[in-house]
């Protein structure tokens, strides 16, 4: 009978041990690559290079037409300092930004802390609150709005109080109104919030003899703090951004008596209307860096406020 010698393995060093063979960074970051390129690509082609052009196009004069032509800051002085409508759209855009969040916030809040306690049918009407967030964006409602609000609309033929729209003291809360309705989104997110807060906190809330609003006070809002900034900082951003709903009610000029001339509205009116590129891409700059300082102010006021559980207060 024929044997076959298998030879002994090796001994190890005490101590020794056997390292894989790692592969080169570059080689075991190629595959994330090319996953990651798609959003990459559209990063670069649809945001950046966007971006880089406007600020290119605010130090000129552009008209679509014509090549552009170089004029400096004479964009950005002209309006700081020659545009009496520019003023009036950011102090137009500021008292809908004032009006406007709170109201949808409060709002939001509200029916979220009621959605909480149902017992039936809390997925119905969980989706009946959102679907306006889904609809309230679009022109078709934004219509529906103005014609609700219009003489010898809904308003006007239940409380007699005449037609909004054509009133300047008035259409700006049309406007405002219109995005408070849309106040399924951020009521999502409180409800969210709302039900990752421990009932055991409640409960001893109340043997210490804290009423509901004592509870809503000293539980559920220092609880609800960092959902609550959230919403604060998602909704502030958006409604400096708001368009339709004033081009829709404001018939696209601004009206009544440039009541409703939002910012982007006058954006896109010097952009598109009067063919003055340059001009209204310096203004989409100025908005940006706007919303970067406001958000920056409110990253840096949340530490007084905002509480969160896992770091105790800030």
């Amino acid at each position: 009978m024929t044997t076959t010698d298998i030879s002994a393995p090796a001994a190890r060093k005490p101590g020794s041990t056997t390292v894989p063979k790692r592969r080169p960074k570059r080689e075991r970051q190629g595959p994330a690559w090319v996953f990651l390129s798609p959003w990459v690509l559209g990063a670069i082609v649809l945001t950046l290079l966007p971006m880089a052009v406007s600020l290119y196009l605010s130090f000129t004069d552009y008209d679509l037409f014509n090549p552009p032509r170089w004029v400096g800051l004479r964009n950005y002085v002209q309006m700081f300092t020659e545009d009496p409508r520019y003023w009036r759209s950011v102090a137009t855009t500021l008292t809908y930004v004032v009006i406007a969040v709170p109201l949808q916030l409060a709002l939001a809040l509200v029916v979220a802390i009621a959605l909480k306690s149902m017992k039936r049918g809390k997925g119905f009407y969980r989706s009946a609150f959102y679907a306006p967030s889904l609809l309230g964006a679009s022109m078709s409602i934004a219509l529906v709005w103005r014609a609700v609000f219009n003489d010898g609309g809904t308003v006007d033929n239940l409380f007699g109080t005449g037609g909004w729209v054509n009133k300047p003291g008035w259409a700006l809360l049309a406007v405002a109104l219109l995005t408070v309705w849309q106040f399924g989104a951020p009521m999502v997110i409180f409800l969210a919030g709302l039900q990752q807060i421990p009932g055991e906190l409640y409960e001893a809330a109340a043997v210490d003899g804290a009423g509901k609003w004592r509870q809503f006070v000293s539980v559920t809002v220092p609880m609800l703090s960092p959902v609550l900034f959230f919403n604060l900082v998602l909704q502030t951003i958006q409604a400096f951004q708001v368009f339709t709903p004033a081009f829709a009610i404001g018939a696209g000029k601004g009206g009544p008596a440039d009541s409703t001339l939002v910012y982007t509205l006058y954006l896109y009116d010097r952009g598109f209307v009067a063919s003055h590129m340059g001009y209204a891409s310096a203004m989409a700059w100025v908005l940006l860096i706007v919303i970067g300082a406001v958000t920056a102010v409110l990253f840096r006021t949340s530490r007084s406020w905002v509480f969160y559980a896992s770091e105790g207060d800030r």
